[in-house]
C-alpha cells in the first residue's frame, strides 16, 4: 500500500494592493498619453511597468503577470473614454473611444502582459531558487 503526502504552501503576500496602484498609475499615463502625448509618458509607463514586473517577479507570483493587464483595463477604461472626448470632441472622441480604447486595449494588454512577464522572470530567475521550493521525493518501498 501506497501513501502519497503533497504538502503546498500558500502563496505568501498579497499584491493586490501593488497591482491597483500599479493599474490607477497606468490609468493616470494612458489619459496623459490621449490629452497630450510624449515620449516623457510612454517611458513612465514602461518604467512603472518593470517596476510591478519586477515585485513580481521577486515574489514569485506569476499568475498574476496574466491578470494584471485586465485590472489595468478595468480602471483605465472610463477614463480614456473622457481622454478620447477631450482630444476629439464628444460625439467624435465618444465613437472613437469605443472602438480605439475597446479594440486597442488588446494591443495594449499584449505589450502590458509582455513586458511585466519579461521583468518578472528576469528578475525571479536573478533571484534563484529559495529551499522553500524543492521537493522531496521518499520511495516508500525502502523503509
Amino acid at each position: 500500500m501506497s501513501v502519497v503526502f503533497t504538502v503546498r504552501e500558500r502563496a505568501r503576500g498579497n499584491v493586490s494592493t501593488p497591482v491597483v496602484l500599479w493599474a490607477i498609475a497606468m490609468t493616470v499615463v494612458l489619459f496623459m498619453e490621449i490629452v497630450s502625448p510624449s515620449a516623457l509618458l510612454t517611458v513612465s509607463g514602461f518604467a512603472i511597468t518593470a517596476l510591478l514586473g519586477g515585485f513580481l517577479g521577486w515574489r514569485r507570483r506569476m499568475g498574476t503577470v496574466v491578470v494584471a493587464p485586465f485590472v489595468s483595463w478595468f480602471f483605465a477604461w472610463f477614463p480614456m473614454e473622457i481622454a478620447s472626448m477631450i482630444h476629439f470632441g464628444i460625439l467624435k472622441g465618444f465613437l472613437l473611444g469605443l472602438v480605439i480604447i475597446t479594440f486597442g486595449w488588446i494591443a495594449i494588454g499584449f505589450v502590458e502582459l509582455a513586458w511585466l512577464g519579461m521583468v518578472a522572470m528576469l528578475i525571479r530567475s536573478i533571484r534563484g531558487n529559495s529551499r522553500e521550493d524543492r521537493e522531496i521525493i521518499i520511495d516508500p518501498d525502502k523503509h
